[in-house]
């Protein structure tokens, strides 16, 4: 008989799936977001609703400069994964309160502020971001506990200025 995952291996094997759909060859990740073993919302990275994608028209880069002065380069032509799965559950009118979030990395600045916003009590990644520091100071500050499967540091795609 095959050994059953725990929840936190079963939600974040979904999040590998979702990631599939993803439009942005940079970082095709998913997330999940689950409160009492359900989920309430999943999400990719893709362009919001009739804008043309990356996969369709090429990344829009920006450059980032981050806490240690590093340099980065990231797609803005895309909604982040967790950001894409806050925005379903607003549509259709699902509360997140309580809830947990199941991503690939940690969540850049602007997506950890809108899951402290709308209520996410637990975050689980299946690795580490390089440029967390701040994310992380966040969810410390509000009581938010972030879990890892892996200590592993994930890149994407010409991540590093060059």
């Amino acid at each position: 008989m095959d050994e059953r995952p725990s929840w936190d291996e079963y939600f974040m094997n979904i999040v590998r799936e979702i990631g599939k759909r993803g439009t942005c060859d940079r970082g095709r990740t998913g997330c999940v977001i689950v409160k009492d073993h359900r989920i309430l919302a999943t999400g990719y990275v893709g362009s919001p609703p009739g804008l043309k994608h990356c996969d369709e028209l090429g990344h829009i880069l920006r450059k980032v400069t981050y806490e240690d002065d590093s340099e980065h380069m990231h797609c803005v032509r895309t909604i982040h994964a967790e950001l894409n799965a806050i925005c379903a559950a607003a549509r259709f009118g699902i509360s997140l309160e309580g809830s947990t979030v199941y991503m690939k990395l940690e969540p850049c600045e602007a997506c950890t502020r809108a899951l402290i916003a709308v209520g996410i009590k637990r975050v689980v990644c299946e690795g580490k971001y390089h440029g967390a520091k701040r994310t992380l100071e966040m969810f410390n500050e509000t009581g938010i506990k972030v879990e890892y499967l892996s200590d592993e540091v994930i890149e994407y795609k010409d991540q590093k200025v060059k």
